[in-house]
């Protein structure tokens, strides 16, 4: 049995049902503790999508943690920072009308939520690095046209045609004249 503590109650409570049918675990919510009982595997998927669902991010969002090659992570902008004014900080991440926090969604394919002094990303494991990489940037306060650019020359690409295919040539039809 694990335990978690969430100040977030109201919103494992709303999803509680739904978490313990998709998840195959047993909850139990007391103050602001939610306890997990279940298989070590479903215990572990649970506690994360609680982590990420107390952090703010949608149900069906956090639900995609548990499909495969899909990761979780926290970034603890104090880690980083020394400065006292978080709010300038969590400014930078978000943007001017969110701005930033939408071109990082493009730029790096991953789902972002700031809370607190904290920022949760879920997506695909090869990208969440790049995501960790450009927060990280940011709360060191690197430009913001620097961070997009080092996304941008770290972006993974799909791979293409190495010209390993064999070519089907077309037949062609010659019409030939006879005298």
């Amino acid at each position: 049995m694990k335990t978690i503590y969430c100040e977030k109650i109201p919103r494992i409570t709303k999803t509680k049902w739904e978490l313990e049918k998709t998840l195959n675990v047993k909850i139990f919510i007391k103050n602001d503790e939610v306890m997990i009982d279940g298989l070590p595997e479903e215990e572990y998927f649970a506690e994360k999508i609680i982590e990420a669902i107390g952090l703010g991010f949608p149900f069906k969002t956090a639900m995609l943690i548990k499909e495969e090659g899909i990761v979780f992570e926290k970034i603890n902008i104090k880690d980083y920072t020394k400065r006292a004014d978080m709010e300038t900080i969590r400014g930078r991440i978000i943007g001017t009308g969110g701005k930033t926090l939408k071109t990082l969604v493009e730029l790096t394919k991953c789902h972002f939520e700031i809370y607190k002094n904290t920022v949760g990303i879920i997506g695909e494991a090869e990208f969440v690095k790049n995501a960790q990489e450009a927060i990280i940037l940011l709360i060191k306060g690197t430009k913001h046209g620097n961070v997009y650019a080092y996304l941008e020359h770290h972006q993974i690409r799909e791979p293409g045609d190495l010209g390993l295919k064999e070519i089907k040539k077309k037949k062609s039809s010659t019409i030939t004249n006879f005298k």
